[in-house]
């Protein structure tokens, strides 16, 4: 596919998408997506994340819950993309994980990079498959389930 046909989103767009906001938007940019079927985002891990403080601070780490909620919000990203956006009355909401694995540790100075796959989009439930890479290598991959409601 040649850098034409990839659609992107800065880091304005997507807090268009998510409510998240630092230190807890963990998600940088999306660098391609294909509404209903696929998104690929990244993080920047920076040595200055809060969570390094005691995670830990003679070995920093970032932590495997965070990697899976950074799969979530690119999930949720990829969610309201479908649905022509994020109505003001409406969150996502990370309800389940399935086949959750850890492969090697994330440190500063990586970029994570998000695969997610849409597997199944309905009103009360979505699934997508995710994985996690650092320089190509699979850091983490998990099946994300979420669903959309009204605050």
């Amino acid at each position: 596919m040649s850098d034409e046909h990839l659609k992107t989103l800065d880091i304005h767009q997507i807090l268009n998408y998510l409510p998240h906001r630092y230190p807890f938007l963990l998600i940088d940019k999306v660098i391609d997506y294909s509404i209903n079927e696929r998104l690929v985002a990244v993080k920047n891990v920076s040595a200055n994340e809060p969570f390094f403080q005691g995670h830990f601070p003679i070995k920093p780490v970032m932590p495997g819950v965070l990697i899976l909620e950074s799969m979530a919000q690119a999930s949720c990203v990829l969610a309201f993309l479908g649905a022509g956006g994020r109505p003001d009355n409406m969150l996502a909401y990370f309800v389940g994980i399935n086949e959750a694995r850890f492969r090697q540790p994330v440190e500063p100075g990586d970029i994570l990079t998000i695969e997610v796959e849409q597997l199944r989009d309905r009103p009360s439930m979505s699934k997508y498959k995710c994985s996690a890479k650092v320089q190509g290598q699979v850091v983490c991959d998990a099946e994300i389930l979420c669903t959309r409601k009204e605050m």
